[in-house]
């Protein structure tokens, strides 16, 4: 009835199986950052944090200064190359949608001496902080793969209306705040 290829062929395909079973339960644990204990990672619906950040002259800054406007948190660093090339869409953004109150912010997951050289040459016309290379800043909204570029869209009450983890095209990006604006 069963021969030694048929019996091969079988093992192989219960092998197999088993493989992709594995595979499929556990392929969301690979690459995501470890949570601090005590960090509570921000869901669409939460209140925003309330980060601490430096502007490009050292100053500390709070995000609850935007309070009142609708923030497009954009997460980058000089190193990604899909950042660098959205960042003129979003300047435009910021400034064609100031009259509904859009105000972009850039968060630098980089070396401050890094993005100052950077935004010589490449200038944006929309604030930028830094968090610096260590910091867990978009891990706290909700960035759990690590991936940048990496948006957040907060309403003006603070809360978080939106999460984006990758690069935005203009229709991307103009589908994405349409739904909110």
């Amino acid at each position: 009835m069963f021969n030694r290829s048929n019996l091969a062929i079988v093992a192989v395909a219960v092998l197999g199986a088993a493989l992709g079973l594995f595979a499929s339960t556990h392929m969301n644990d690979f690459g995501e950052k470890p949570i601090p204990p005590g960090m509570t990672v921000l869901q669409v619906g939460d209140q925003r944090a309330d980060l601490e950040l430096t502007d490009l002259e050292g100053n500390p800054r709070r995000l609850s200064e935007f309070d009142g406007k609708f923030v497009l948190l954009n997460f980058w660093a000089t190193w990604c190359g899909p950042c660098r090339e959205e960042m003129p869409m979003l300047s435009a953004a910021h400034e064609t949608l100031a009259d509904r109150k859009l105000h972009v912010v850039g968060i630098a997951i980089d070396d401050g001496e890094a993005v100052r050289g950077f935004l010589k040459d490449y200038p944006v016309r929309y604030p930028v902080l830094i968090s610096g290379e260590d910091d867990d800043s978009s891990l706290r909204f909700g960035d759990t793969q690590g991936v940048l570029p990496y948006s957040v869209l907060i309403g003006p009450d603070g809360k978080l209306l939106a999460q984006r983890a990758g690069y935005f095209t203009e229709a991307s990006l103009n589908g994405w705040l349409r739904a909110h604006l």
